[in-house]
């Protein structure tokens, strides 16, 4: 509701399509067929959906906060624009168990499916679709081993920050944040 509310004299703000849940390919189409962004709340996009914004270059914008999400939409609208965090994506983890370590509290024992898995890495935690966690990596093995990186196709176990709510079938993204000047 207050995104429509958004307007200038020069300029007001259109709402295309509005759900609940995880962004979807078809996000991507029909935002790519009325030429917008995407904004999600609290929800990120899946892999194929991510792979479709890439390839038709549609901008998926993620907020956790609903100020910051309503601050950015105003920022286009009145053109003052502040240096953009661009969040890189660098891999997706498939949680398969779940385990106590004495120092760390929960452990996501977890299948790298995408891209690599990256110690002091920022992460996120989706369940269903839904981001439930936000934080980073702050520990990372491959068995009994400390690793930097885990790359696809091996397991690992993750550790995350000051977060003891890991379920089987979550899936754990890891990405990077990086400022660049708008224009």
């Amino acid at each position: 509701d207050s995104i429509g509310k958004i307007s200038r004299d020069d300029g007001f703000v259109t709402i295309v399509h509005a759900a609940v849940g995880g962004i979807t390919t078809n996000d991507v189409t029909l935002a790519e067929a009325s030429g917008a962004i995407i904004y999600g709340f609290n929800s990120r996009p899946d892999a194929p959906a991510r792979a479709e914004a890439k390839k038709t270059a549609i901008d998926i914008r993620t907020f956790s906060i609903i100020y910051e999400l309503l601050g950015d939409v105003e920022s286009l609208l009145v053109g003052e624009l502040t240096p953009e965090e661009i969040e890189r994506f660098l891999g997706v983890a498939e949680v398969r168990e779940v385990f106590r370590a004495p120092r760390l509290g929960q452990v996501a024992g977890s299948y790298v499916t995408e891209g690599s898995i990256s110690r002091n890495a920022k992460a996120r935690l989706v369940r269903d679709g839904v981001v439930v966690y936000d934080g980073s990596i702050v520990s990372l093995r491959r068995f009994k081993d400390d690793v930097q990186t885990v790359a696809t196709g091996f397991e690992c176990g993750i550790g995350l920050a000051r977060f003891k709510d890991i379920k089987v079938g979550d899936t754990i993204e890891s990405y990077e944040v990086r400022e660049i000047a708008r224009t």
